[in-house]
């Protein structure tokens, strides 16, 4: 502890009596100074114990004490010492009256102690507590790191870290999830802290952040916040919980713990760069047809995830913004993409994965993620979450299926493949292929491609090519038409409708089955083409529904 009133009182070399504020002695101090200036309020950086002899004051006045005094307390000087035997052979009533009307204790200084003596008291009681506190911070440094490389890991790490702390600590993985707390009711404490802990990793590593007690918890705590990672992104985040602003001791063993968090939840860029060779190594060989040779070098680390069906993942982000027709909400309301849109889906990925254990296999391939993941398994759950998220903030629940209802831009497009197994993982990859372009098409974070088998194919044409094609395939018959000579789109809809019934299409156009018999005729002379040919009708009915609404 730092030294105090009390303590120094008590130094039986100094002989200080107290005449006034004996129930505040046990206030620290900061240092020991002498001034005999009348006001040396100006020269206070508070927690001092002022010495004086009254050289330039009248100590006998009692108005001037009062003032006097007075300045001092709000100067936050924690005691003052009064030399006897040089100006005054006894300390004035009028100063022990100031003093303890304000309560600031009053020490009386004996002739034979010179300041100096005071001063070097103090000194060395700083001296020896930032001692203390240094030596306890490298044995609790070693304690933590002796814990950090246990079986236990980061759970005995956080436990050995409250006990130094008197109070409770808890880590965050990537995703802002409460991965160990100590002691065991601190859990309940760090989920509250989520919303803080979000706001502090979307800061730049490292970071921290102070907050207040809780007035609603029993024993209200103050909470500090460290962001963990040595990259622009946190890979974790530490909280601690005290009674009280931490002490020097206290600092290092929370230091001590931040940098061994850092090296156990941030690994390698070696390491790291190592593993993305391997599994894009893995990932060439299985799309290239080799899946025995792909699970010889997964080896352990990717083997198992290889033994069960998986799902192939395929996602990229959106570097372009879409053009101002395409855009559904009003300029200015969608919120900003984030500036690693990729990196954050691996991180959700990852971090799911690895709180259960589960084998995942995620490459970075330019432009793209790639991602091999148990089918069923914590990794896609995460990153269906993940893309649920993103809708959620941009307000786009729910999704047109059309690119023409102008789909809202997204900042990830994501495709999902089905089931396989190592043998169909080329063909996987291609279904995820196929779901991301169409995610694309539409607007949307996440697309299966089981959701692509279920659903109709005419939302696949809504594309510019196709709709290029449809118009000019149909242009001479709305060239025709806008003469007023024949209803020949009109007709040639309601026959390809009706699968060539004349009877059935006439009734529908109101006409005679004669009127529309000559109509289809016009339509071949025009367009040079058969009715009779199936892949004609096809053609023309797809054009027509492509085309629809757009032409009238």
């Amino acid at each position: 502890m730092p030294p105090t009133l009390a303590s120094l009182v008590h130094h039986s070399a100094l002989k200080l009596a107290v005449l006034a504020g004996e129930d505040r002695l046990d206030t620290p101090v900061r240092w020991a100074h002498v001034s005999e200036l009348a006001d040396p309020v100006p020269w206070m950086d508070g927690g001092e114990l002022l010495l004086i002899t009254a050289m330039k004051i009248d100590a006998e006045d009692r108005q001037e004490m009062r003032r006097y005094v007075r300045r001092l307390v709000r100067a936050g000087v924690v005691g003052l010492g009064f030399a006897v035997g040089v100006n005054y052979e006894q300390v004035p009533e009028a100063l022990i009256e100031a003093a303890a009307a304000e309560g600031l204790p009053l020490l009386e200084v004996p002739r034979r102690t010179p300041f100096l003596a005071i001063s070097k008291a103090v000194s060395a009681a700083i001296a020896a507590d930032q001692y203390r506190a240094v030596t306890a911070g490298f044995e609790a440094q070693r304690e933590l790191t002796r814990a950090a490389v246990g079986a236990e890991g980061p759970a005995a790490l956080l436990a050995r870290l409250a006990a130094h702390l008197d109070g409770w600590a808890a880590l965050y993985d990537a995703s802002g999830a409460v991965v160990a707390a100590a002691p065991d009711w601190a859990a309940r404490r760090a989920a509250r802290l989520g919303r803080d802990v979000e706001r502090l990793r979307e800061r730049p590593a490292p970071a921290t952040a102070v907050l207040g007690s809780d007035p609603a918890e029993e024993g209200a705590d103050r909470v500090e916040l460290q962001s963990l990672g040595s990259g622009r992104r946190a890979r974790g985040v530490l909280a601690v919980g005290t009674a009280a602003p931490l002490g020097t001791a206290e600092r290092y063993a929370v230091q001590s713990a931040i940098a061994l968090l850092t090296l156990t939840t941030e690994r390698s860029r070696a390491l790291q760069d190592a593993e993305q060779r391997l599994g894009a190594a893995v990932l060439r060989m299985l799309l290239a047809g080799e899946p025995d040779h792909a699970r010889a070098v997964a080896g352990d680390l990717y083997g198992g995830l290889l033994d069960a069906p998986f799902r192939v993942l395929v996602a990229e982000a959106v570097t372009e913004p879409p053009a101002a027709e395409e855009t559904a909400e009003p300029a200015g309301e969608a919120a900003p993409p984030p500036a690693d849109p990729l990196g954050l889906l691996a991180d959700a990925v990852e971090t799911a994965a690895g709180r259960v254990a589960e084998a995942v296999l995620t490459v970075p391939d330019g432009e793209r993620l790639i991602v091999l993941a148990p089918d069923g398994g914590a990794a896609v759950a995460a990153c269906a979450e993940h893309a649920r998220g993103i809708e959620a903030r941009r307000g786009t629940k729910s999704r047109p299926r059309d690119r023409s209802a102008a789909a809202p831009p997204c900042d990830l497009v994501v495709g999902l493949s089905a089931p396989a197994g190592p043998i169909a993982a080329a063909a996987a990859y291609r279904q995820a292929e196929q779901a991301l372009s169409v995610a694309r098409r539409r607007g949307r974070v996440l697309v299966e491609h089981e959701e692509l088998a279920a659903g109709s194919v005419l939302p696949l044409l809504a594309d510019d090519a196709v709709r290029a094609f449809a118009d000019g395939l149909l242009r001479a018959l709305y060239e025709h038409d806008a003469t007023g000579r024949g209803d020949l789109v009109a007709s040639l809809r309601a026959w390809l409708s009706r699968h060539g019934q004349w009877d059935a299409a006439a009734a529908d156009l109101g006409v005679h089955r004669h009127t529309l018999r000559y109509r289809m005729r016009r339509v071949e002379e025009i367009l040079g083409r058969s009715l009779d040919d199936p892949d004609a009708r096809m053609e023309l009915w797809l054009a027509l529904k492509t085309t629809s609404g757009q032409q009238q």
